[in-house]
């Protein structure tokens, strides 16, 4: 029952947001009393927790079989960036901004575990790609990480990138562009034209 009340639960987080949704709600939802919600857990900030944890895990599992499908670092990037942003796309931008106004502490740790997790991520696929000629050897790949990070993160701000101007679909594919064309050797702009030459005729 727990893993159900988790399951409906983050579908109705992620559609109208974390505190949009009452208990009730996800009482009404599941066709079961408040009680029974309360039996697993002890209120709605520990149900949020597990929620938005139970959320992020998933989307890092999903990124793992990308990265082991994937033939080589290039591709690797360029599928986990359709996959987030298909994510993305399919949520209300509420629930991300609902998380951060009024659970900050989760959202806090939700960030710092992202962190975690994106920065091993990166750093290995820097360290593959050096291995196997597509990025040059000379680089300083921790630090290039936490600059990918920082950017990732930096054009979300619409302050600078307003979303009339920029789409996130756009941002996100030219800095990913952006990012490789800085690192790679001649086998990965090689590379990476051919996969841009693909989704150029594929569109």
């Amino acid at each position: 029952m727990k893993d159900k009340i988790v399951q409906k639960a983050s579908n109705l987080f992620l559609k109208l947001g974390f505190k949009s949704v009452t208990m009730d709600d996800i009482a009404a939802a599941l066709a079961i009393s408040k009680k029974t919600i309360y039996i697993h857990f002890k209120n709605k900030t520990s149900l949020v927790e597990e929620c938005a944890f139970s959320v992020f895990r998933k989307i890092t599992t999903r990124i793992e079989e990308i990265r082991a499908e994937s033939p080589n670092p290039i591709e690797e990037l360029f599928e986990i960036k359709k996959y987030v942003m298909d994510k993305i796309e399919g949520e209300q931008t509420s629930s991300q901004y609902q998380l951060q106004k009024y659970y900050p502490e989760i959202s806090k740790n939700i960030k710092a575990y992202q962190f975690d997790k994106f920065l091993n991520y990166t750093i290995d696929n820097l360290h593959r790609g050096i291995k196997h000629g597509y990025y040059r050897e000379n680089l300083n790949t921790e630090l290039i990480a936490r600059l990918y990070f920082l950017g990732i993160h930096g054009i979300k701000d619409q302050s600078l990138f307003p979303k009339e101007k920029f789409s996130p679909t756009l941002l996100n594919q030219e800095y990913l562009i952006y990012h490789l064309r800085s690192i790679v050797t001649s086998k990965g702009l090689s590379t990476l034209n051919k996969l841009l030459n693909a989704n150029t005729h594929d569109e």
